[in-house]
């Protein structure tokens, strides 16, 4: 069970990480995608970091959990005999997860084990083969592999099918046609040939669909004859190692002729359309220094081409693979914290409704803005940065760069943000209860202006989740996995102020149809 502290902390992580569970999990180590998919969704729904059921449910004790997991392995392993006879848990999940943490390993499950691995297929058809020689009866098989007595005949009609051509009768067993076997040793010799050969063409059947699996890279219930010839070729050329090309080429549906023309287009190397796809893909990676994945290099690749000229996500995803083009990887947790207590009375939170929801959107321009402080750390000394951020379409508005994290810092920023005012726009600024917010200079700007003031609550970081997703991606692509030795701190703050400029200009986001946030206005007539 993982305590309130855990689930806060997974909570501000995925919000820092932009949502990522992967990224998540991967940083904390815990807890798996779907325990956070549950955890985020209640968050969403209440506001407050979900409480752990279990640590807070008074009603059962050490005692009576011990009581129950002894009922349940004394009266036949059933969940709900015991639930039944002692009138607690009211949930099979809630009893299984004490059995699981007091006597593991000892639940029983109906049906398949979920911890138990799958059988691999090799033994599967070692088996069926066995089954089909007739080297002893399915009973002592079964044994033999450690399997169930009705796991042979299983096996044997989920790779055959049939019986001989025939359908399966409920009820009747797989090896009755065999109980009345010839006296000719001949006829004897030929049903074992036809039993080997039907053994290979299974053998053959499997081994394509994991090619399919490992080669081409397709899902699992990919047919092997929709293949596209390139496809087709990679796969019958990695196979004919173990079959011959007269057995491959029916499985998978290609003509001889077709199979040699799509093998010496790969022997010759790539085709023109393909390598310049791969030299733009590869240029729009560089040019986002590293930061895009496949599906913002998609969206860049592809802007402004004909229908006839566009590259495929999976082309892209395959040249970003061989080329080993990886976007940025978050790796380190922000320490800065501009508290300084509560130095004056704070304003009300104005982005939480009364059920406890976040609203971090807005539908026009200078209606909401978001704003905080985050430190860089360098060989070299500290940085901080104080940003102004449209929650309309996550534009910087307008930022401040300095070594020292002060209320000059905050107010300039703000003094810039309100150039961007027009005439009748009275925004809410929603910050943290840092002390850049609470002194007279930010107060006095915010009432000169117009601006409605809006603060989250005491401990409370996801109040501002907003802003801390756009650090958390600033990080992740401008700062983590860098090697900042030798950069002086007057470097690093120019280089910082040009991917934020960057990112306010030429970063595409999905979310703006793949425009740059200055683009997406442009279009809109917003900007000129």
């Amino acid at each position: 069970m993982y305590s309130q502290g855990q689930r806060k902390r997974a909570i501000e992580t995925f919000i820092k990480f932009d949502h990522s569970y992967a990224d998540t999990v991967a940083e904390l180590g815990y807890p798996t995608r779907a325990c956070l998919r549950n955890w985020w969704n209640e968050y969403k729904k209440t506001g407050e970091v979900p409480e752990s059921k279990f640590a807070t449910d008074p009603r059962y004790t050490a005692e009576m959990k011990q009581r129950a997991v002894e009922h349940y392995l004394e009266h036949g392993k059933s969940l709900v005999r015991t639930m039944r006879a002692l009138g607690y848990p009211k949930s099979r999940e809630v009893l299984g997860d004490w059995i699981d943490e007091i006597a593991p390993g000892q639940r029983k499950y109906r049906g398949p084990n979920p911890k138990t691995p799958p059988i691999p297929i090799e033994k599967k058809v070692q088996v069926v083969a066995e089954l089909e020689a007739r080297t002893g009866p399915a009973a002592v098989i079964a044994e033999r592999h450690g399997v169930s007595r009705t796991a042979p005949y299983f096996w044997r009609r989920e790779m055959m099918g049939d019986n001989n051509g025939g359908p399966e009768k409920k009820g009747e067993p797989v090896s009755k046609e065999f109980d009345d076997l010839p006296d000719d040793i001949e006829q004897l010799q030929d049903m074992l040939r036809e039993a080997k050969m039907q053994l290979r063409k299974v053998q053959l059947e499997l081994d394509v669909r994991q090619a399919t699996l490992e080669i081409v890279k397709k899902d699992p219930g990919a047919d092997p004859d929709r293949l596209a010839n390139a496809e087709k070729a990679a796969m019958v050329t990695a196979l004919r190692t173990k079959y011959k090309l007269c057995e491959l080429l029916p499985v998978v549906g290609m003509a001889k002729s077709s199979y040699e023309y799509a093998r010496n287009v790969q022997l010759k190397g790539e085709t023109e359309e393909h390598a310049s796809a791969r030299e733009a893909v590869i240029a729009a990676f560089e040019s986002s220094g590293g930061t895009y994945g496949y599906r913002r290099i998609v969206a860049e690749v592809n802007a402004g081409s004909g229908s006839e000229s566009r590259v495929g996500e999976w082309t892209v995803r395959a040249i970003m693979a061989e080329e080993n083009l990886v976007a940025c990887a978050a790796k380190k947790k922000r320490r800065y914290s501009s508290y300084e207590g509560e130095t004056s009375a704070a304003p009300p939170n104005l982005l939480l409704d009364e059920r406890g929801k976040h609203h971090f959107r807005a539908d026009s321009p200078n209606e909401t803005w978001i704003t905080d402080v985050t430190e860089f750390r360098i060989p070299a000394g500290k940085a901080y940065l104080s940003p102004i951020v449209d929650c309309f379409d996550g534009m910087p508005l307008s930022w401040s760069i300095s070594t020292s994290p002060d209320a000059e810092m905050a107010n300039s920023s703000l003094l810039g943000a309100c150039e961007w005012l027009d005439e009748g726009d009275h925004p809410a600024v929603h910050s943290d209860r840092g002390g850049h917010y609470r002194w007279p200079g930010w107060i006095k700007i915010c009432e000169e202006n117009g601006l409605v003031r809006s603060m989250s609550r005491k401990g409370c970081s996801p109040d501002n989740a907003r802003c801390e997703g756009f650090f958390g991606r600033l990080k992740v692509e401008f700062f983590y996995g860098r090697d900042w030795d030798g950069v002086t701190i007057e470097e690093f703050i120019t280089m910082l102020d040009a991917y934020l400029r960057w990112y306010r200009d030429i970063r595409i986001k999905s979310d703006l149809d793949y425009k740059s946030p200055m683009q997406y206005r442009r279009d809109l007539g917003l900007v000129a």
